[in-house]
């Protein structure tokens, strides 16, 4: 048969990870925690699956949890949320996203995605018959070009989408950005996919600018998010998306010949773990301090950081220590020094190859000290 997605292949992350099976090497290239999960959070999906919740939640998602991520985003974000019709229950993330892009593409249609991206993003257009039209963030502080933006928008826009704090590289939008976004869309019908899943793990005390600050913005949205990277619970796949009511109603009718019901037991646990604000309100912080751990370990190393202020993931570039392409020096970095990373240049379509590579510092800091051990015994 005819591949509908003929160019994708095995993604760098299936790669990298083999290979740093093959070669026993620490690997800070995917983004998931090595630490444990939160006990109280495991002992309420138990005593959930325990008292009988173990058949199909609502479609929308438990009712409970949606009221309580309303109550939440009322709280961080001054945002009038309705939990009956704003609000749908995903399995992950990645899930909220596709489906929002299903939602409203058609075949022709064009997205505006911004390159490095996350690598679900294009086939999700692709897949859709839309056509994705890549802009470059500007090297080395990854922000976006507004001007360039403008020159590529035409009749065939159908939405724009945004991710902070943003993954691959850890930048994070500014109220400049979200004005500029403003500007751009107001008068259209465009819409707004920001994928917000890293909205706790910000630092340096920045403000997430989060489309739900914004109701203008809000109601042309679809806002994604992910109680696994909040919860350090990746494995569970579970996440929301939140959207003005009409669009939610389209979002809803794609889901629901889906997934249509997401695992009932750990949205009972969440609905309850969510009145622990702390463990929400804190986890930037706790984070950041991995990052500056990280930082001071690898001031050791030739390698120069780029700034990443949120996410679990910070850039490194080694420009002028090697001539090699950053999928080559990575390959290089796990076969002879034990540490495997992720090539920048795989987030991008044509392989834009700044000799940047990518490590994911949410880990254990006995795996990031074993790591930077290693790496500084790179010699130019």
């Amino acid at each position: 048969m005819e591949s509908k997605l003929p160019n994708m292949g095995t993604t760098v992350f299936t790669v990298m990870s083999q290979l740093a099976l093959q070669y026993n090497a620490v690997n800070l290239g995917q983004g998931f925690p090595d630490f444990d999960m939160s006990e109280e959070l495991v002992e309420l999906v138990d005593q959930a699956m325990k008292k009988g919740y173990n058949q199909y939640a609502h479609m929308n998602g438990l009712p409970l949890l949606r009221e309580r991520l309303a109550e939440k985003m009322r709280s961080l974000y001054n945002a009038n949320i309705n939990p009956e019709t704003d609000i749908t229950i995903t399995p992950g993330g990645t899930y909220a996203i596709y489906t929002a892009l299903t939602t409203v593409l058609k075949p022709g249609d064009e997205v505006i995605v911004f390159e490095p991206a996350y690598d679900s993003y294009i086939p999700n257009i692709k897949i859709n018959g839309a056509v994705p039209i890549l802009i470059h963030l500007k090297f080395p502080g990854y922000s976006i070009p507004w001007d360039e933006v403008r020159s590529k928008i035409s009749v065939r826009t159908k939405m724009i989408m945004i991710n902070s704090p943003h993954n691959p590289t850890g930048s994070v939008l500014t109220k400049n950005d979200i004005e500029q976004l403003r500007q751009i869309v107001t008068g259209t019908n465009i819409f707004i996919l920001s994928d917000e899943v890293y909205e706790h793990l910000i630092f340096d005390k920045i403000q997430h600018e989060s489309i739900l600050r914004y109701a203008d913005l809000l109601q042309r949205s679809f806002v994604c998010f992910s109680f696994g990277k909040t919860y350090h619970c990746t494995g569970w796949k579970l996440g929301y998306c939140v959207s003005s009511p009409n669009l939610m109603q389209e979002f809803r009718s794609v889901h629901q010949y889906n997934c249509f019901s997401c695992h009932t037991p750990s949205q009972v646990a969440f609905a309850q773990y969510l009145k622990n604000e702390e463990a929400y309100l804190q986890l930037g912080s706790f984070v950041q301090r991995k990052r500056d751990y990280f930082q001071r370990l690898m001031s050791a190393t030739p390698f120069k950081p780029l700034q990443s202020s949120g996410s679990y993931f910070q850039c490194y570039s080694f420009k002028g220590l090697s001539e090699e392409g950053d999928r080559e020096f990575a390959i290089r970095l796990t076969k002879e020094f034990g540490v495997t990373s992720i090539p920048v240049s795989a987030f991008y379509q044509d392989e834009k190859d700044d000799k940047v590579i990518r490590f994911c510092f949410c880990k254990k800091e006995e795996t990031l000290a074993k790591a930077v051990e290693r790496l500084v015994r790179f010699k130019v």
